[in-house]
C-alpha cells in the first residue's frame, strides 16, 4: 500500500501542502503511514480535496464539509451518486444566500449608508426598524460579539 506523498498530492490538487496538513488535522481527509512511518496518501484523497475546494468556493464552513465528508465511503472514491447526495444537501442553502445576496445587491445603496444603526429604510437586515426596539446603535454588530446582555 504505497500511496501518494503530500507534495504529490499538493501538485495533483493544487494545494498548499500547509492546507493538506491542516485538512488532516481536521479529520476531513486521512493518510496512511508505511514502514519507515512516512505519511502516504490514497488517490481517493484528490476528491475529497476537489470537494473541499468547491465547498469553500460557494461559502461552505469546514464543519459542514466534515459532516458531509464522514458519510462518504472510506475505503474507495466517492462516485457521482455520492457528489450527488451532497450536492442536494447544500443546493437549499446556497439557494438561500443567493437570494440574500441579490437583495443584499439590489439595495446595496441603501445599506451601505445604513451601517444597521437601526434605521427604518434598511430592508435587509433591518426590515421595519425592528432593531430599533431593541436597544441604541448598531445592535446587530453588537449580538454579533457578544455584547448584548452584558
Amino acid at each position: 500500500m504505497q500511496g501518494m506523498t503530500v507534495g504529490e498530492i499538493a501538485r495533483r490538487s493544487g494545494v498548499a501542502v500547509s492546507a493538506i496538513h491542516f485538512y488532516e488535522r481536521k479529520g476531513l481527509i486521512a493518510a496512511h503511514r508505511t514502514g519507515g512511518n512516512q505519511r502516504r496518501f490514497d488517490r481517493s484523497v484528490l476528491r475529497r480535496i476537489a470537494l473541499i475546494k468547491v465547498a469553500q468556493q460557494i461559502g461552505v464552513p469546514l464543519s459542514e464539509v466534515s459532516d458531509q465528508l464522514s458519510v462518504l465511503p472510506a475505503d474507495r472514491a466517492p462516485d457521482h451518486d455520492d457528489w450527488h447526495k451532497i450536492a442536494t444537501r447544500w443546493s437549499g442553502e446556497l439557494n438561500r444566500r443567493i437570494r440574500m445576496l441579490e437583495a443584499m445587491r439590489d439595495s446595496l445603496d441603501g445599506c451601505i449608508g445604513c451601517g444597521c444603526l437601526s434605521m427604518t429604510r434598511c430592508a435587509v437586515i433591518n426590515p421595519d426598524d425592528r432593531l430599533g426596539e431593541e436597544g441604541q446603535g448598531p445592535v446587530a454588530l453588537a449580538e454579533k460579539s457578544g455584547e448584548i446582555g452584558r
